[in-house]
C-alpha cells in the first residue's frame, strides 16, 4: 500500500527530470510547466477530501476536471517516456532525443493532444449494446429492459448529460430500466444543487437500483433521500416482482461488509430471478444461488489502455457478457465515468436486453 501511494509521486519526479532536461527554454518556464503539472496533480488530492464544495459550482467543475485528468496525462507520460528510455538503453533512440531537444518536446504535446481528444471523443460516443437473455422459466410476455451503470453524475456528469442519457434511454421505450449503482459520483452537493431528481423523474418506465460503493462515499442516508426524490426504485438486500414472472433483487454493496449472503435473498423455484450487484465478485455465488441473470459494473474495464489489461485480469469478467452454468452476466463499462472524460480502449454504453421465454 506504502509503494502504491508513493508511485505517483515517484512518477512526478521523474517526469520533472525529464521536462527539465528535454525543454530547450529558460529556467523560470522550465519550473513553470513543472508547477502547473503539480498543482494539476494537487487538485486530485483536494478533491478526494471535498474541498471543491466550498468553492462556485463552475469552478469546482473545473478543478474537478483538471485534478481527475492529471492522473490519466501523468500515466501516458510516463508510459512514453519509458519508451525513449528503453529505446536509448537498447541503443534505438539517439541521446539528443532526449536533452535540449524542442522537437521531441513538441512531439509529444502533438501525441498527448491526439490521444485525448480521441479519448474524449470516444468517451461522449455511447455505445448501444444489444443483448438477449432466454429464460426456461414462463414469463407474462417478452420484456425489452434498458440497463446501465456508473453514471457517477456530479461535477463532471452535470444534469445537462444526464438529460442526454434520458433521451436515450426513453427512446428505447422499455419496460423498465435497471441501474447497477454508482449513480452519484461522490458528493452530493452538484446532484442538489442543480435538482438532477428531476431529470430521473423524466423517466418513461419505473427505475430500479442497487448503491454502489460510491454511494457510502457520498453518503448512503443522502443518496437514499435523492433516489427516493428522483422516483428510483432502490433495492438494498431486497426484492420485488413484476408480472409474478421476474423477481429483481437489488444487493447493497459489498463495500458493507455485513450485507445478506446472496443465498439468503433467492428463493427456491423462484421466478426468473435477476441481481443486481455493482461489484462483480464471486460470480459463483450467483450461480450457486440459481441466480438467472446478473447485471454489474464498477470496473470500467479500467476506462483507458493498458489499465484495461489489469481489470481484465482482477476480475472473471470484467466487462461484457460472461456465462457460468444456467446463469448469464452482464458487466457493464458504464455510461458515465469517474475522472477525466477519456476512454481509450474502453468504451461507454447502455445495455438494450430482450427478454424472452425459450420456445
Amino acid at each position: 500500500m506504502i509503494l502504491f501511494l508513493l508511485l505517483p509521486f515517484l512518477a512526478i519526479g521523474y517526469l520533472a527530470w525529464h521536462i527539465w532536461v528535454m525543454l530547450p527554454v529558460h529556467a523560470w518556464l522550465k519550473g513553470l510547466v513543472i508547477a502547473v503539472g503539480v498543482l494539476s496533480f494537487v487538485m486530485l488530492f483536494l478533491n478526494f477530501r471535498r474541498a471543491f464544495d466550498s468553492m462556485p459550482l463552475s469552478v469546482a467543475r473545473w478543478a474537478y476536471e483538471i485534478g481527475t485528468s492529471s492522473l490519466f496525462v501523468l500515466l501516458y507520460l510516463v508510459m512514453i517516456f519509458l519508451v525513449l528510455d528503453l529505446g536509448r538503453l537498447a541503443r534505438l533512440v539517439p541521446k539528443s532525443w532526449l536533452y535540449q531537444n524542442g522537437y521531441t518536446a513538441i512531439g509529444i504535446l502533438v501525441l498527448m493532444v491526439g490521444v485525448f481528444v480521441y479519448g474524449s471523443l470516444n468517451y461522449n460516443n455511447k455505445v448501444r449494446v444489444a443483448l438477449d437473455l432466454k429464460s426456461e422459466k414462463a414469463l407474462a410476455k417478452a420484456y425489452k429492459i434498458v440497463m446501465a451503470s456508473d453514471l457517477h453524475i456530479g461535477y463532471h456528469n452535470p444534469r445537462k448529460e444526464l438529460a442526454r442519457w434520458v433521451d436515450m434511454m426513453n427512446a428505447e421505450n422499455p419496460d423498465f430500466i435497471l441501474i447497477a449503482g454508482d449513480i452519484i459520483d461522490g458528493s452530493m452537493r452538484p446532484v442538489l444543487e442543480e435538482r438532477m431528481a428531476q431529470e430521473f423523474r423524466r423517466l418513461k418506465a419505473p427505475v430500479y437500483a442497487c448503491l454502489g460503493n460510491h454511494e457510502f462515499y457520498a453518503g448512503v442516508p443522502e443518496a437514499q433521500q435523492f433516489y427516493k426524490d428522483a422516483g428510483i426504485h432502490l433495492l438494498v438486500d431486497e426484492a420485488t416482482v413484476i408480472d409474478s414472472s421476474i423477481v429483481i433483487i437489488g444487493r447493497d454493496d459489498r463495500t458493507n461488509m455485513r450485507r445478506k449472503p446472496i443465498k439468503e435473498l433467492v428463493k427456491v423455484q423462484s421466478p426468473y430471478t435477476i441481481v443486481l450487484d455493482h461489484q462483480p465478485y464471486n460470480l459463483d455465488r450467483a450461480e450457486a444461488a440459481g441466480v438467472d441473470f446478473q447485471l454489474s459494473g464498477h470496473t470500467h474495464r479500467g476506462q483507458v489502455w493498458p489499465i484495461s489489461w489489469i481489470t481484465d485480469r482482477i476480475y472473471e469478467c470484467s466487462w461484457g457478457s460472461h456465462q457460468r452454468g444456467k446463469t448469464q452476466y452482464y458487466v457493464s463499462s458504464g455510461i458515465g465515468i469517474w475522472g477525466g472524460k477519456f476512454r481509450i480502449g474502453t468504451q461507454s454504453e447502455y445495455v438494450v436486453a430482450t427478454l424472452q421465454q425459450e420456445k
